[in-house]
């Protein structure tokens, strides 16, 4: 009987044939020295942009609510009116009589000092007597002016403050939405915080109408809160590190490198590409005593689109609060190495190999890894690769497990290993 072949002590080539390749799904391409960038990996989620992203809405004076005009939902512009207040303040009450009185009076002086001009040129009345008519009527200036402003502050028109002053007292007030954030210079990855829909079906700054903290006809008083106005647009990426990553982090918002992000739940196909490089903005200097970890926080602007229903139009937006994040943060750059994906290498103790394509043939080379993640795996380029050399980026485990079954079995190197699975010498 014959002997079984000896097994192959390091077999080190295998050789596929297309269909073979064609089943691993096997992928080569040219290995190139890089430079890449060592991170780690910290979890994170997306939360409000304090002062930027929600607004409350307040009431100026005692008074009830009447009558609501935007419902949580709603999408509002700014002056757009929310509430109507039927006022029970009796101090805006007497500042709208002072000032109703301080403009009849001042019309009253104005006469008066018409008539006394007169008199004061043919000598009959003294200077004196105008004098004390102009300071009246500066008093009586300065008195207007601090009432009308006063009034403006608790909500009301400049067109109602003209009725006020004509005796037409004004009842009711209508709380509106405010004005847009005033955009900070320092800050140029902020400085629009316009929400532009991408339909244009909404044009400049607008809200979305989040919460409403008061009920129809419930007494409300000066400065309560009536409602909370949210704009997802300015948004931040907060993350969550332990305090001994926290040199890795100073150093790279020190030097402005970019953060890599991993967004969970999100349909990046029915959106536009996200043009952003993400830059950690600040660190938290304190520790969350129940997780132990500190926050950093990274600017996010945000994507959104409107739909219209019912005459109205409302607003989708790409990233909500909550939404949990996955950020890269460099922590040290590795010059001239060979970045490969992970299914690229395969390991055997402590060795490493990846395999590089020669036509039909798979040499089996051992490397120096240097670093590796989830996604990538990164070589010392140290001569054992040739630069422009083709390297499977697949199937690497798969290969050696075929390789060393044709150790085993004594099968040469340069076999033919059909799809199947079957293998034969050459003919």
């Amino acid at each position: 009987t014959e002997k079984p072949a000896a097994p192959i002590a390091e077999a080190k080539v295998l050789k596929l044939t297309p269909q073979a390749r064609k089943n691993l799904g096997l992928v080569a391409k040219a290995a190139k020295p890089q430079t890449y960038w060592r991170t780690i990996q910290v979890p994170g989620a997306i939360v409000d942009r304090p002062g930027r992203s929600d607004r409350g809405v307040t009431a100026p004076a005692v008074g009830a609510v009447v009558q609501v005009h935007a419902f949580p939902g709603d999408t509002v512009k700014p002056g757009d009116r929310l509430f109507t207040l039927r006022l029970f303040s009796e101090y805006l009450q007497n500042t709208q009589s002072e000032l109703f009185k301080a403009t009849r009076e001042t019309e009253l002086l104005k006469e008066q000092r018409v008539l006394l001009a007169k008199a004061a040129k043919s000598g009959a009345v003294a200077e004196s007597k105008l004098i004390e008519l102009d300071n009246q009527l500066r008093r009586q200036s300065a008195a207007i002016q601090a009432y009308r402003q006063d009034l403006l502050t608790r909500g009301l028109q400049p067109e109602q403050i003209d009725e006020v002053t004509e005796g037409k007292f004004v009842s009711t007030i209508e709380v509106v939405a405010p004005p847009p954030v005033v955009a900070v210079k320092r800050e140029p990855e902020i400085e629009q915080t316009a929400l532009q829909l991408l339909d244009n079906r909404v044009e400049g700054m607008a809200y979305e109408v989040q919460d409403l903290k008061v009920d129809l006809g419930q007494q409300v008083q000066a400065g309560q809160l009536l409602s909370m106005l949210s704009n997802h647009h300015s948004l931040y990426l907060e993350g969550h590190a332990f305090k001994q990553e926290a040199p890795f982090l100073e150093k790279a918002a020190q030097n402005g490198w970019p953060i890599e992000v991993e967004f969970a739940e999100d349909d990046s196909t029915s959106w536009p590409s996200l043009d952003q490089t993400f830059h950690i903005r600040h660190l938290a200097n304190s520790i969350d005593t129940t997780t132990r970890t500190f926050d950093f926080f990274i600017p996010l602007t945000n994507q959104s689109r409107g739909y219209q229903k019912d005459s109205q139009t409302f607003v989708v937006w790409r990233f909500r609060p909550g939404q949990r994040v996955r950020l890269h943060v460099p922590v040290e750059e590795l010059k001239d190495v060979l970045v490969l994906p992970s299914a690229a290498i395969v390991r055997e103790g402590p060795e490493a190999y990846v395999f590089r394509q020669n036509g039909d043939l798979f040499n089996r080379i051992t490397v120096h890894v240097l670093h590796e993640d989830r996604f990538n795996i990164v070589l010392a380029n140290d001569g054992s690769i040739t630069s422009g050399s083709y390297l499977a980026q697949n199937g690497a485990a798969s290969l050696n497990r075929v390789l060393k079954a044709q150790a085993a079995s004594g099968i040469r190197a340069d076999v033919h290993v059909h799809a199947d699975g079957t293998s034969h010498a050459p003919h």
